[in-house]
């Protein structure tokens, strides 16, 4: 049975972390990102099929599924891909940083799903199933001051996997969507306060966030489920945060 995902946003975090994963399973993966360097090194640590590709951009996207077609398909496609920019407040947030987080989100999304479509067809057609595994986030879920942006980029993710699963009832072709809360990369919060690592680091204090292994198996685990298995929706978060408003700080321990 074809066992090969297409992973993308897969040169650090989830991505990287979920190739790494699928490999040590003997999965076959294509690791999909913008940088060749360190798309190079997941590739000589992984034996990952490495493609340079932007998800913005709908010829690097199609050049990306004929490459993916041409040396053997997929049956799985991870779209990780995405990001958030800035914390500013609807009325002080820059277009420009939204315009960039619906084209990642969402619409980065929306084009790499429908290049690879034929593309799972043809593996469900040859040994009878696909899966698509969109990451949101609890952003998605639940808003929170200062996160306009972001949280209108994955309500908009979300939705967009609800919509597809019901476009492709009737098809042997799984879609589920994981969304994370706090989770520790080296590179989200970082990219989202421009550089700031000492305001980056802030999320993150006195409490153990969910890391990028932990949501890689949280995704390989859907993955590996019988075929006929369809986990819609999958939400983890550290056991300290209880919602996108309340995270505990400090020591987990019971009430006398």
């Amino acid at each position: 049975m074809l066992q090969r995902a297409v992973v993308t946003g897969a040169s650090s975090g989830i991505g990287a972390a979920t190739v790494r994963l699928l490999a040590e399973l003997g999965w076959s993966t294509v690791a999909v990102a913008r940088r060749a360097d360190r798309l190079a090194a997941l590739a000589a640590e992984t034996g990952a099929h490495a493609i340079v590709c932007d998800v913005t951009d709908e010829a690097q996207v199609a050049a990306m599924a004929r490459e993916v077609a041409e040396t053997g398909g997929a049956d799985v496609l991870f779209n990780n891909a995405g990001g958030a920019l800035g914390t500013e407040s609807v009325e002080r947030a820059s277009n420009d940083d939204w315009r960039w987080m619906f084209e990642v989100n969402v619409i980065g999304l929306r084009t790499v799903t429908a290049a690879l479509l034929p593309v799972l067809r043809d593996a469900a057609r040859a040994h009878g199933w696909a899966s698509i595994v969109n990451l949101t986030s609890t952003a998605g879920h639940g808003s929170y001051p200062g996160g306009g942006g972001y949280n209108a980029a994955k309500f908009a993710a979300r939705a967009v996997t609800e919509v597809l699963r019901l476009e492709l009832a009737g098809e042997p072709i799984r879609v589920m969507e994981v969304a994370p809360g706090l989770v520790h990369t080296e590179e989200f919060t970082l990219n989202r306060l421009r550089g700031d690592a000492e305001s980056a680091a802030k999320p993150y204090a006195d409490v153990v966030p969910l890391t990028a292994e932990d949501v890689a198996r949280v995704v390989v685990s859907a993955l590996e489920q019988p075929p006929h298995v369809n986990q819609d929706l999958i939400v983890l978060r550290p056991v300290a945060q209880s919602s996108v408003f309340h995270t505990h700080r400090g020591p987990l321990t019971p009430k006398a």
